[in-house]
């Protein structure tokens, strides 16, 4: 399910199923993307913020083409203690790899993956960027 943003309309909530990740998307090159993200984070449980939200910056392929720092972008991902993801939309083979992490991402935090939890995976995704 897609949201332009957030709070979720309180009036479908019975119908709502669910929720068990929360990918908030960035698009590099526009300045109200961030800001739109950055309002909307607001409203997200903290909870969620325990494995549960990524940040999935597109149009990263044109560096010459970008308004917001990545700078910005890294520093929300440490903020949150969320994963950042970088992909080119545009490009098949990224956009599928892309798909498919968030889908096993999805897997876990769904608790379909026996022994794995969100917040370990997410705890082994820092560490495996800090080296």
């Amino acid at each position: 399910h897609l949201a332009a943003s957030l709070p979720l309309p309180s009036e479908r909530d019975h119908l709502r199923p669910r929720i068990d990740l929360v990918v908030f998307m960035i698009d590099i090159k526009s300045k109200y993307s961030l800001k739109n993200v950055e309002t909307s984070l607001a409203y997200v449980d903290a909870r969620f913020f325990l494995g549960k939200v990524c940040f999935l910056v597109t149009g990263v392929g044109r560096v010459n083409a970008c308004s917001i720092e990545m700078n910005a972008v890294c520093k929300l991902g440490e903020t949150y203690c969320s994963p950042v993801l970088f992909c080119e939309l545009e490009l098949e083979g990224v956009r599928a790899a892309t798909a498919q992490r968030l889908l096993q991402m999805l897997r876990i935090c769904a608790g379909h993956i026996p022994g794995v939890s969100a917040l370990s995976f997410v705890s082994l995704m820092r560490s495996s960027n800090d080296d």
